[in-house]
């Protein structure tokens, strides 16, 4: 199973394109309705999902029954996708993708109503989900995710413990000084890169808003330089080449294995690795797996702290849309009504759920405890940071730059730190003059 490369965020969640065939729906248009009956929703919907782990042991299969008791007349079913993002892309280029679909990261945000029908107003939306803003142009949300997510480090207490590190590390240079000694008193790997399967590299972009806890962020990366000293990127992207220099990650980061690594640090072999509060769940799955405590999977935020707090970035999954030409979309939007409120996914990934008045998953009870503050960043400016993402050909949301950052850290390629980040600097900089602003 691969996990998304966006997100988010991100992101260990379904993802969704689905297509329907059948009665039940408007043909045309440029808004998905939720149905006032659902009786009268009828249909076959075809839903194609990355997570081939939930495929595989039944879980999407419940959830498919458990909506058929609200739309008894809707029949689900699903197939697996392996390169999500991939083949979507493909199919965009005709008007057949599907009728639901998680949004692509490489669509424009501007060009979220050319594919995408509305779920409806953001005022009227945002007064009961989260993470409106990140989908809504001109006033109208395209897209809902099911799950919100924020990023952080998984980690296996008990080998923290082992190493004597009982506290969560506040700046980069302790964190450093405790994967040492997790390196010299254990036996794991003190962090995990996951390079081969290249979407954990890309994880990395969310520290932004983490580092100094800035809501305005997104912002920031659209008026000035993500690299510049002491921006969020640069920190991060700092701490990752000092964990490969310093020899603290994997010896070969082009052999890790993404499946694999779950049930080693599960066991004690790996102890650390950036990902996000969706992979929880999937990490003690694999403890109980491999007869070891679910218990010693820990959530730690990155090591910062603002004003003497320690701050998470909490966004959306992928959110999933309505495809515009879809002749079904009472159905579609059945469905993601249905999943968004009522499947339990988020509970059943420890996640944050996107309803408002929903309270926050267990997993985070010690961010409770330590005061973490939780923002939301401010996605006013995200359409206009693709716009100069793509212009400058950087691609933070993807995971090339982070392995030749990676290389660059553990010799496989010449150069150093501050010429390969100053570099990036002046590519997405100098873009922000051409990029236009929708």
């Amino acid at each position: 199973m691969n996990r998304r490369t966006l997100a988010a965020l991100a992101t260990g969640t379904v993802l969704f394109l689905a297509s329907c065939t059948g009665t039940g729906g408007s043909t045309k248009g440029a808004d998905a309705k939720a149905p006032d009956d659902p009786s009268k929703v009828t249909g076959t919907i075809t839903v194609l999902t990355q997570r081939t782990d939930l495929k595989q042991d039944g879980t999407l299969d419940r959830y498919a029954a458990e909506f058929n008791k609200v739309y008894p007349k809707v029949k689900v079913e699903f197939q697996a996708l392996t390169n999500y993002e991939t083949e979507v892309k493909i199919r965009m280029n005709t008007e057949n993708y599907g009728d639901v679909l998680m949004i692509p990261g490489v669509i424009k945000k501007s060009d979220y109503p050319k594919f995408f029908a509305s779920l409806g107003s953001q005022a009227e939306l945002s007064g009961k989900y989260r993470f409106t803003g990140f989908t809504t142009v001109d006033g109208k949300v395209y897209g809902q995710s099911p799950i919100g997510v924020m990023p952080g480090f998984v980690y296996n207490k008990r080998v923290w413990r082992q190493a004597g590190v009982t506290h969560w590390p506040t700046t980069p240079a302790e964190f450093i000084a405790d994967l040492k000694a997790i390196k010299a008193r254990t036996g794991a790997t003190p962090y995990y890169t996951n390079y081969a399967a290249q979407w954990p590299l890309s994880s990395w972009t969310f520290v932004n808003g983490s580092v100094h806890c800035d809501p305005q962020a997104t912002t920031k990366l659209a008026e000035g330089d993500p690299w510049a000293k002491g921006a969020d990127l640069r920190v991060g992207d700092t701490l990752l080449y000092d964990i490969v220099r310093d020899g603290l990650a994997e010896n070969d980061p082009t052999t890790t294995n993404w499946e694999a690594s779950k049930a080693q640090l599960a066991k004690g072999k790996i102890a650390t690795q950036w990902l996000g509060t969706w992979a929880v769940v999937q990490f003690q799955d694999a403890a109980k797996k491999a007869g070891t405590d679910p218990g010693d999977i820990g959530f730690m935020p990155f090591p910062a702290r603002t004003d003497g707090r320690f701050c998470g970035t909490v966004g959306p999954d992928y959110n999933q849309a309505v495809n515009v030409h879809s002749a079904h979309k009472a159905a579609a939007r059945a469905w993601i009504d249905w999943f968004t409120d009522k499947s339990g996914y988020d509970k059943d990934n420890l996640a944050i759920s996107p309803l408002k008045n929903a309270a926050l998953p267990a997993v985070l009870k010690p961010y409770e405890d330590a005061g973490v503050k939780l923002i939301e960043l401010d996605d006013t400016a995200g359409a206009r940071v693709k716009l100069i993402d793509s212009a400058s050909e950087v691609g933070i949301y993807a995971p090339d730059y982070r392995q030749k950052l990676v290389d660059l850290a553990r010799g496989a390629r010449g150069g150093t730190l501050d010429g390969f980040l100053d570099d990036l600097g002046r590519k997405w900089t100098g873009a922000e003059k051409s990029a236009g602003t929708s």
